[in-house]
């Protein structure tokens, strides 16, 4: 039997949030061209602004490097503690002031990931970049396919990767914000103890000067740590041709926002720009609870399963996106991908409550499995095909 999107009106939960009033979307003007901003604890969109415009990452595409680290190191393929060669010809390629931001790396040198890490998502590191990159795969050429396997997986339909760190390529490597708030969300949601770890720290120290040997320590460029609460990542960038670019993300009582700006024009405009904007996320919208964690919202069907029906529970609070001070009319749907296949465990995310009202942008929760279903017998086959046939 084909899936098919099973949509199911949910009137008790629409009866127990919905208020008198219509709500409209905050306004909010920046002169970066492309923009965009989403509510992760919600789903909400709220704000874009061209965010499917194709254009060059900078070093913004150092966060797909640290994103395919962090699996390998997830997957016990890669060690923190491993510890990686500064071939010469790299070091030759990416040192000097012709070859963008540094880790102060040297010939030679041992390197372990972690290290690297930090030289990439605190300096910005070209060198880290592509001495990882080599560690990993042999060649940066073998890595960025590994980048583009991951951009493919992660559904990054408007971004292709051609270096691990976003240098100048003549457009091979091309990104949008939307992709980049996608890129960020899932660093965020699957590695969060080493999002949590390698993101927020605010300098670094590595490398020495020349003559005198001191120690060189650089500070985080992130524009909002130390400037907006619950500040924690992600990546600045800056090339000519980019602009200056930014995707970050704060969180504030219990609410986690990601966002992105980019062609900015100087250092100090990403700065204010990015602080108003995250600002504007956190003040012009609030949070509203909709479902509390464990309640049953619906039944969905299952196929080829020991039962017929699985229950949709709420996984975590659910909440949605809503205009400060705002009372609007919300309705809800339950909609999954159906009938559900057996085997199910319980937890398994296999639906989605979408909460809709005029005037604001449409927000999708999870639901999730209320218990085990398992695969049904020789016998239940039979009858579900037989009541498939004559269906």
């Amino acid at each position: 039997m084909p899936k098919i999107p099973y949509i199911l009106a949910a009137p008790a939960i629409a009866l127990s949030i919905a208020y008198p009033s219509v709500a409209s979307a905050p306004q909010f003007e920046t002169p970066a061209p492309v923009a965009f901003m989403e509510d992760l604890s919600s789903g909400a969109v709220l704000y874009e602004k061209d965010a499917d415009r194709r254009m060059p990452p900078a070093s913004l595409a150092k966060m797909m490097t640290v994103y395919v680290a962090f699996d390998l190191v997830r997957r016990g393929e890669l060690k923190l503690d491993q510890e990686f060669e500064v071939r010469p010809e790299t070091w030759k390629k990416w040192h000097g002031p012709a070859a963008g931001s540094t880790m102060f790396l040297s010939p030679g040198e041992k390197v372990s990931v972690a290290n690297l890490l930090y030289g990439i998502v605190t300096l910005s590191g070209n060198d880290a970049c592509v001495v990882l990159a080599e560690g990993i795969s042999g060649t940066e050429d073998a890595f960025v396919q590994r980048m583009n396997e991951a951009a493919k997986r992660l559904g990054l339909t408007n971004s292709h990767f051609g270096t691990s760190n976003g240098w100048p390529d003549n457009g091979v490597t091309y990104v949008t914000a939307r992709d980049l708030a996608k890129l960020a969300a899932a660093t965020i949601t699957d590695h969060p103890k080493l999002y949590k770890q390698f993101y927020s720290r605010p300098d670094f120290t590595w490398g020495k000067t020349m003559g005198s040997g001191s120690a060189i320590t650089q500070a985080n460029r992130d524009p909002l740590l130390g400037r907006v609460a619950g500040a924690d990542g992600l990546k600045t960038g800056h090339t000519e041709e980019a602009g200056y670019g930014f995707t970050g993300s704060a969180e504030q009582n219990g609410r986690r926002l990601v966002m992105v700006l980019a062609g900015l024009t100087s250092f100090n405009q990403r700065i204010s720009e990015s602080v108003r904007f995250m600002d504007w996320g956190f003040r012009a919208w609030q949070a509203k609870p909709v479902v509390k964690e464990g309640r049953k919202v619906a039944d969905a069907d299952v196929q080829m399963g020991s039962s017929s029906k699985v229950g949709l529970v709420a996984p975590r609070d659910l909440k949605v996106a809503l205009p400060a001070g705002a009372v609007p009319v919300l309705s809800a749907k339950v909609v999954y991908q159906g009938p559900i296949k057996a085997p199910i465990k319980a937890g398994d995310h296999v639906a989605d409550l979408v909460v809709t009202s005029p005037g604001l942008p449409e927000q999708t929760l999870p639901l999730v499995a209320d218990k085990d279903v398992g695969a049904a017998g020789f016998f239940g086959r039979a009858w579900a095909g037989l009541t498939g046939l004559f269906g």
